[in-house]
């Protein structure tokens, strides 16, 4: 089945910029994540989501895809089924043997018994952001296909040994002749007796059934590195499942998903937020708290503070994940109106606005007092 265009995927357009892209994978990786959407096809889904998005966030592989789509350059003509096979046309060799008989003059053929590596494995884990942040440790355990211990992956019980298919020969394929109006043709197909292996397993391995594998339950260390973000992941190396015919293992992808927090947002390696400040406190100026993912800090408000200023905290937002030093924390400030005046209050500002011609502003908003309170306690 061909992939679907990564736009398409995103449901943003190839002028879409990068934070258009961001918000739609966001919104979709949440919908569609496995943790909160029990829909068969939803891991499915969110793994074509990641997908797209690793390729469009990314500047060269974006600029790669826009000029030549799924398809590598590299590999001649993959893309149209992947790896250059010509998808379900099952591959130039059969389209040959197909048309002319077989024996290709140099058409190759794939060795049953060659060392081939085992499939890879994805694992997906949700985050907090200050997990994502700051890295941890943890163990996971995984479901994954091992070489069978009592037969070493041959199938085979132990003290006896598979056998050369005869019926192909040990090639794993086997001769068809049809007659057609176009004359004889030869076709190539899978052996049924030996299922393509080239081996004929007398003896079946009690343990494996003759598989040469048998499915197990693995317990990996994972070490995150801090300033993972959404969507990134991390591949480890043979952690995959077990190879074929004494090939290596796979590999083990972890996605990464990050929860969101209710008082921080994330952009990059910046941290961004705002805090409240009351009228007086804009108006004289003042020193107050900020939280940070690295503890309170003091922050000094000048006098005549409009709302929507922007103070910037160096140093206090996200540690690159490559190692390239630590974000910063940007802090918009707000202007909070109070609502809950004494009559003396209200009588004092009347003055105020007489003397200086304003008028109040805004309403005092409870709930974004409350997410700060709760930034504070680190709730």
């Amino acid at each position: 089945m061909s992939k679907r265009d990564y736009y398409e995927v995103l449901g943003v357009s190839k002028s879409a910029s990068k934070d258009e892209i961001k918000k739609a994978y966001r919104k979709l990786s949440k919908q569609y994540h496995p943790d909160i959407n029990k829909e068969p096809d939803a891991a499915d889904k969110f793994k074509e989501i990641a997908e797209a998005y690793e390729v469009l966030s990314d500047d060269q592989k974006k600029a790669h895809y826009d000029q030549f789509g799924h398809a590598d350059p590299n590999q001649g003509f993959g893309g149209f089924g992947g790896g250059g096979d010509f998808g379900g046309f099952g591959g130039f060799e059969d389209i040959f043997n197909t048309f002319f008989g077989g024996g290709g003059g140099g058409s190759r053929r794939r060795d049953p018994n060659a060392p081939r590596q085992g499939a890879d494995l994805q694992y997906t884990m949700t985050l907090s952001f200050e997990e994502a942040a700051f890295g941890k440790e943890t163990d996971i355990e995984i479901p994954r296909e091992e070489t069978c211990e009592t037969c070493h992956g041959s199938g085979a019980k132990p003290g006896t040994k598979p056998e050369t298919c005869k019926h192909c020969q040990g090639s794993g394929q086997v001769s068809v002749e049809q007659n057609t109006p176009f004359g004889r043709i030869v076709n190539r197909r899978t052996c049924h007796h030996c299922n393509g292996t080239g081996k004929d397993i007398k003896h079946k391995c009690s343990t494996c059934g003759g598989a040469g594998k048998v499915k197990k339950r693995k317990k990996i260390h994972v070490k995150i590195p801090a300033g993972i973000d959404d969507g990134q992941q991390l591949r480890m190396a043979g952690q995959g499942e077990a190879g074929v015919n004494g090939g290596p293992a796979g590999d083990l992808y972890v996605v990464f998903h990050v929860r969101d927090h209710e008082f921080f947002e994330r952009d990059g390696d910046d941290i961004y937020c705002e805090m409240p400040l009351t009228f007086v406190q804009a108006t004289l100026g003042d020193e107050i708290e900020v939280p940070t993912l690295h503890g309170k800090v003091k922050l000094k408000i000048p006098a005549g503070t409009q709302t929507g200023t922007r103070f910037r905290l160096k140093g206090k937002g996200v540690p690159n994940v490559r190692g390239y030093g630590v974000g910063d924390q940007h802090i918009q400030v707000r202007i909070i109106t109070p609502t809950k005046l004494s009559d003396k209050q209200k009588q004092l500002l009347r003055e105020f606005a007489d003397i200086s011609g304003s008028t109040p502003l805004g309403e005092h908003e409870e709930s974004f007092f409350s997410k700060v309170k709760r930034a504070f306690k680190g709730e």
